[in-house]
């Protein structure tokens, strides 16, 4: 039972929203923070500024029953959650100026008595430099009964707000009484375990569960190189060996992305390079299925060199918006940057505009999933949203096709394809 009745949720992204949604779904009071004005205006409007299921719901009750409201300054609460980006570096080191952007919010407003949490993704050390900020920023304050702690997050996007309640959380504290409150503070609304431990430890936590992941994609997308320089089938390649009773192999893709799996490894090989031999060659290995992408690409398009071409999907996972660290928009771009006699027609069911690292391209344009598809003589599947199941073989037909996601393995192993010119690569 927490005796926290307040609390500023700093950062009203794909995380930090959620989880203000959350906690006043629970009788929290919630203020959400955000430097993003847009954001904030929708949130005080009952509304969602991304894609996220069901979220919608939670922040609409949320704010008609004045639970939560949204600010872009950060107001006197009883805890305060940091759900900010934790960037890398151009040398793999992490980026903590949002973490110490929003502790400058927090630091005049701390009696001594408040808990801060840093739910951001951060390598071993980041929650203990959080806590020595703060004390800086307020010499004034006792640093021994400073309570801060860490608690990161580990949802799937699209499954937010489910998994915020049924999956079991890690907690660290840098004291053992910090990590109990923090504990209290998340048993409002999380039903799982909620282990707690040190700081560094809980943040080493979840760059290793995301290291694991990275590592078994790396697996399934060497497999896929390896397979179509082979002229074999990946997909049915893996169907077979996963009914081993003791193999899993994941499913390769065009690349790994999103703010997780792209970005945390590099913490670890970062803070342990010398250790991390393995890690560093599981990220370089999916860092560079999206050129090979590219160049798979290119050979189709030069059996008809000037027609459009269709690039479905940019969002880094299906039935999302999030673009973070997206492979399918790093491909997007050197497509277009490299062939500008060519025009492609970008289908994103997800997004109403191209983000802005498209501004200088001209060659590149959104359009609805049909016409991208109708008016190209290649198609490229690059993230398998729902809608793209619908996509018919006779549409396909007499086009050069690579789906990098095998959500048309039926189709591309379909009788007629043979005699349509249709073909599918392994990427």
């Amino acid at each position: 039972m927490t005796e926290i009745k307040e609390v500023a949720v700093i950062g009203l992204g794909y995380i930090g929203l959620p989880t203000a949604a959350i906690l006043a779904e629970n009788g929290i009071r919630v203020h959400g923070v955000d430097v993003n004005e847009r954001n904030v205006n929708a949130v005080n409007e009952g509304k969602v500024p991304f894609v996220e299921p069901e979220l919608g719901d939670f922040v609409s009750r949320a704010v008609n029953n004045g639970l939560l409201t949204a600010t872009v300054t950060t107001p006197a609460a009883d805890a305060y959650i940091l759900a900010v980006p934790t960037p890398f570096n151009e040398d793999y080191t992490a980026d903590l100026s949002y973490i110490e952007a929003a502790a400058d919010g927090v630091a005049p407003l701390l009696t001594g008595t408040e808990l801060v949490i840093l739910e951001s993704t951060s390598p071993p050390g980041t929650t203990e430099h959080l806590a020595n900020y703060l004390a800086a920023a307020r010499p004034d304050l006792n640093l021994d009964q400073l309570l801060v702690a860490h608690c990161p997050e580990r949802v799937l996007p699209g499954q937010v707000m489910r998994e915020l309640v049924t999956n079991d959380r890690v907690v660290g504290g840098t004291t053992p009484k910090a990590a109990q409150l923090a504990k209290d503070l998340y048993s409002t609304f999380c039903q799982a375990e909620i282990l707690t431990t040190d700081a560094a430890t809980a943040e080493m936590s979840k760059l290793v569960e995301n290291s694991y992941r990275d590592v078994n994609i790396a697996f399934a997308n060497e497999l896929s190189k390896i397979s179509d320089k082979l002229g074999i089938n990946v997909w049915e390649l893996i169907d077979l060996a996963n009914h081993h009773p003791r193999v899993n192999i994941l499913q390769p893709g065009p690349g790994v992305g999103g703010h997780c799996i792209a970005v945390d490894p590099w913490f670890i090989v970062a803070a342990a390079p010398e250790e991390s031999q393995l890690i560093r060659q599981a990220r370089e290995t999916n860092d560079s299925k999206p050129g090979w992408v590219v160049t798979k690409t290119e050979e189709a398009i030069s059996r008809n060199p000037q027609a459009p071409v269709a690039l479905l999907g940019l969002a880094f996972k299906k039935n999302i918006d999030d673009l973070r660290e997206s492979p399918a928009i790093q491909i997007a771009l050197e497509l277009a940057n490299k062939n500008p006699h060519i025009n492609f027609l970008v289908s994103e069911p997800n997004i109403e505009v191209l983000p802005a690292s498209f501004a200088s391209v001209q060659n590149v344009q959104l359009v609805p999933t049909n016409e991208a598809i109708d008016q190209s003589a290649t198609v490229v599947l690059l993230v398998d949203h729902d809608e793209y199941s619908d996509v018919s073989l006779q549409q396909l037909t007499g086009k050069q096709v690579i789906d990098t996601r095998g959500q048309w393995r039926a189709l591309t192993a379909a009788p007629a394809v043979e005699s349509s010119a249709l073909e599918n690569s392994n990427a």
